[in-house]
Parts: C-alpha cells; structure tokens; sequence
C-alpha cells in the first residue's frame, strides 16, 4: 500500500488531499499544527484506520525534527508540501518585514527543512515523490500586476527551491515538482474563488501519478499544463 505524507492537512487543500488519498485506499500521514482542534480530519481519521494524524507546526525546526523521528522507520512515496501562509497584500512602501520573514519562514524555508528531514523515508518509497504546492503568482514571467511582494516572493523562492532539491535528489531518484492548485474557494482563496477544493486536488494528482523523473523540476498546473517560470 501507498503511502503519503501532507502538511497542512487540517483543511482547504490538504485535508481535500487527505480525503482522497484515503477514499482510494491510501495510508494517509496528515499533519496540522494543532489536531485536537482539527475536527474535520479527525472525523476522516476515525472513518478511516487509513489515516494518521500527528502534530507538525512547519514554522518551528524542533517540530519538523520531532516528526522525522516518529517516522524514522516509516517509507513514504509521497511527500506533498502543502502548508503555507499568504502573508498580506502589501504593495510597494507598506511592507511589513516581520510577516515577509515569516511568510519566508513557512512557504519557502519549511519546504526545504522537512525535504532535509524526511528525504531518507521518501527513497525508501516506492514512487519517490516530493511536491511542493506553489501557485502562479510566483511565477516571475506571470506578474503582469505588480504588488503582493510578500507572497509573490515566497512562492517564487520555493520554486527555485523546488528545481535544486530536483538537481540533488535526483541521484537517489527523487522526482520533485511544484504544483499551481489554481484559484481555489478556501480559507486562503475566499469564497468567490471559481475552483472548489475536489476538482483541484484531483487534478494535482493525476499530475503525480504520471510523473516520470525527466519531470523532477517542473512547474505544473493542477490541469497538466506546464507554467512559466
């Protein structure tokens, strides 16, 4: 059986994640800063023997570091970098320095730290797979609009993040990629966002499902198209 690990699982995106993994018979390890309060998931987890619920806040090292020793013995075929911040829209001369650190902290620097501390779990896995959930805005050849410097930034970093864990990774045949989800109606996209979390994650996985290692590196839409850096 399958195994995938999902940070930020405990709603939007991650838990949509968690849900479908487990409805196609997966083992499902989701994370969450706080899962006693994550009910949703934990209702999934009692639903379904299939799914694992442990503590990773992606901000703190120590709990990134407490999560690998859990999993220490454990094989994960994929590794999917979902949580992540927006930050605020701040436009030019009203950024606020503290959240753009810590927009970096949990969008651009935890990808890497829990990369770094699961990587031996995902080369035991049978599909070796890490994804990193981005988004267009990134994409430096898309910004057409200019402002959002702190989440634009974060996302364009975990890019290039994401294409030198490609390079390096690739000798224990690693395949890594980052995934646009689209403008998706969650906490973060808002309720007038036009994509509903299922249709989505559906479609990011079937992107994972097909990958092959020329890929490891790539920029992908949740519908296959390969994007702009």
């Amino acid at each position: 059986m399958s195994t995938v690990l999902i940070t930020g699982a405990s709603r939007g995106l991650g838990l949509e994640f968690a849900k479908q993994y487990a409805a196609d018979g997966w083992d499902v390890i989701a994370t969450c800063r706080t899962p006693d309060t994550a009910s949703e998931l934990q209702a999934l987890a009692a639903a379904k023997g299939s799914v694992r619920v442990l503590p990773l806040d992606v901000s703190d090292a120590s709990s990134i570091g407490d999560l690998a020793f859990k999993l220490m013995a454990s094989s994960i075929d994929v590794l999917i970098n979902n949580a992540g911040v927006f930050g605020d829209r701040a436009g030019f001369g009203s950024v606020d320095y503290d959240v753009w650190a810590n927009t970096l902290r949990v969008n651009t620097m935890a990808p890497l730290m829990i990369a770094e501390q699961l990587v031996d779990q995902v080369a035991r896995g049978q599909l070796k797979v890490i994804a990193q959930v981005t988004s267009k805005m990134g994409s430096i050849a898309d910004n057409t609009s200019g402002g959002m410097y702190v989440y634009r930034s974060s996302k364009a970093a975990l890019n290039m993040v994401n294409k030198s864990l490609a390079l390096d990774l690739a000798p224990r045949g690693i395949t890594c990629v980052v995934l646009h989800p689209g403008w998706v109606a969650t906490d973060m996209g808002g309720a007038g966002a036009p994509l509903q979390p299922e249709p989505s994650v559906r479609g990011m996985r079937a992107v994972l499902a097909g990958l092959t290692p020329a890929q490891s590196g790539k920029f992908f839409n949740y519908d296959g198209a390969e994007l702009p850096w």
